[in-house]
This record gives C-alpha cells, sequence and structure tokens, in this order.
C-alpha cells in the first residue's frame, strides 16, 4: 500500500486560503490542487513548480484539471504546460471576436 502524501509543506498554505489545507488529500482532490500549484507561478518558478507537481501527477492528469478548471491561471501558463508536455496549446481565457 502506498503512503498518503500530505499537501502540507509542498505547497504554500496561501494558495489554499478558502479550505482546510490539511484536509486536502493528493488522490481526491487533484482538481483543486493541481490549478492552484500553479496560479501563482511565475517565469522564474514554473520549472520548479511544474516538477513538484510532476512528482504527484502525470502529464495528462496536470493538462486536464487545467483545461477543466475555473481557477484563474493565466494563459502564459497554460501555454508553458501545453509546450512541456507537446500537447495543442490551450487557453483558460479568449476575448470574443
Amino acid at each position: 500500500m502506498k503512503p498518503k502524501v500530505k499537501i502540507v509543506g509542498l505547497f504554500p498554505k496561501y494558495l489554499f486560503w478558502d479550505m482546510d489545507y490539511n484536509k486536502l488529500d493528493v488522490d481526491n482532490d487533484k482538481a483543486i490542487i493541481i490549478p492552484r500549484a500553479l496560479y501563482a507561478t511565475t517565469t522564474e518558478t514554473f520549472q520548479a513548480d511544474i516538477q513538484l507537481l510532476e512528482r504527484l501527477y502525470s502529464s495528462s492528469d496536470i493538462v486536464k484539471y487545467l483545461k477543466q478548471t475555473k481557477e484563474n491561471i493565466s494563459n502564459k501558463v497554460c501555454l508553458r504546460v501545453a509546450n512541456r508536455y507537446h500537447v495543442k496549446p490551450f487557453q483558460r481565457f479568449v476575448l470574443p471576436i
């Protein structure tokens, strides 16, 4: 049986400001953890942030939950992720024409 991974200590607590950080489960809360882990990423921190996620999740899970999220993830982050995993570029926000 694989040991349970706690996100406490892996990700900054402020990313989960609106919920009980200690109750998040790596397997059951992917839809929350993945987008929030990349919410505050920057050009300088993206490499470390994405590598931390990759220790917990597959690239397909990371892409899937970024595409599905309602979180305010920047288009730049989405494009970096698509580039990293060689998938079709996607964006969270598209301005109407």
